[in-house]
């Protein structure tokens, strides 16, 4: 079995997929990816379930030794990552062979960026998920964060098929800013604040301070003004869920968010920008846009046809293999290269 053996952990890298759905009614949080489309992209490059789980490195990545051969993907935040010295691509498969060493450095454009292996990892699943939830000690790897010299070990690949080097159109790729517009549903709450309060909210722009984690970020900008007090009977909160509490300064709650909460919730950022809002990092700047639901689910729509039709795309060009793949180490002009051979049926 291949795996990955932990050189530096980075900053805060954890185990995380989609996350624990369907607990929140035993107060157990969801965890998960923050940035769903980029963890949905890697898999994607590896022919993994879309799903599967990631390595998501937040800040600064991680580097390790492959002990074995592996297909890997990278995507989200750039870290400027390389294998055995040498730059190697985001939104692209990478093939490692075993020895090989990847080193990812500081968020060049964004803050977090996630890392896929074919296979997926071969961790257990806690109440259906293999999230890491750091303050809840489950999931992941024993509920830790990954720490310098942990092996993750690897699911083998299923099937008898070669998926080639697979690339995301540019067209797909998210392109990270320090200063985003998110589009907002407006919240149940909404006559809890005044006219001008509501003003306030969708016509400011407001900083992410440095109190923000994978709970919840807290802003710094205009106050926004209550009309009815900003304490209401507890219930619960969405992903991207923007609370209003006494002080008048937005809070939006992100993957670890608890499962309820007793502050006014003033909208909720739509499924399709809260990628980019994980992206964010304190100092950056966010402004906030009023749509309708109707215009939201047509864009998550648009978003999950484009996902299909690129998995589609990818599974025309599998390849079926014979036998098992042949390593070998060889010399050219002085400079040493591990060389993966693997034959193929004739279509």
């Amino acid at each position: 079995m291949s795996s990955l053996k932990i050189i530096n952990s980075g900053l805060l890298t954890t185990i995380q997929d989609y996350g624990r759905v369907g607990y929140g009614q035993y107060g157990v949080p969801a965890a998960g990816v923050m940035d769903r489309l980029a963890m949905q992209l890697a898999n994607i490059l590896v022919d993994n379930d879309r799903y599967e789980a990631v390595l998501e490195m937040t800040m600064m990545g991680l580097s390790f030794k492959a002990d074995g051969n592996m297909a890997i993907a990278i995507t989200g935040a750039d870290m400027f990552p390389t294998v055995n010295g040498k730059k190697v691509n985001l939104y692209e498969t990478i093939y490692l062979n075993n020895g090989d060493i990847l080193e990812c450095s500081y968020a060049q454009s964004g803050c977090r960026a996630y890392l896929a292996v074919a296979g997926g990892f071969d961790l257990p699943k806690v109440m259906g998920s293999k999230s890491t939830y750091l303050r809840g000690k489950i999931g992941g790897l024993n509920g830790n964060k990954i720490q310098k010299g942990d092996i993750l070990k690897i699911n083998p690949k299923n099937g008898k098929e070669y998926f080639g080097i697979r690339k995301i159109p540019e067209d797909m790729i998210p392109r990270y800013k320090n200063e985003i517009t998110a589009r907002v549903i407006l919240g149940p709450e909404v006559d809890y604040f005044t006219k001008n309060g509501m003003e306030t909210f969708l016509s400011s722009e407001y900083v992410l301070t440095d109190q923000c984690d994978r709970m919840g970020y807290r802003l710094e900008g205009p106050r926004i003004e209550h009309e009815k007090g900003s304490d209401i009977i507890s219930n619960g909160i969405n992903f991207g869920a923007i609370q209003i509490p006494g002080h008048g300064c937005p809070i939006i709650m992100m993957a670890d968010r608890q499962t309820t909460g007793g502050y006014t919730k003033i909208a909720n950022v739509i499924t399709v920008d809260l990628p980019f809002l994980a992206q964010l990092k304190p100092g950056d700047r966010v402004k906030f846009e009023k749509i309708d639901i109707e215009e939201a689910q047509n864009l998550i729509k648009k978003q999950e046809k484009n996902l299909l039709n690129l998995i589609n795309d990818f599974k025309t060009s599998l390849i079926n293999t014979v036998g098992t793949m042949r390593n070998f180490k060889i010399n050219v002009n002085g400079k040493k290269y591990n060389l993966s051979v693997q034959e193929i049926k004739e279509s």
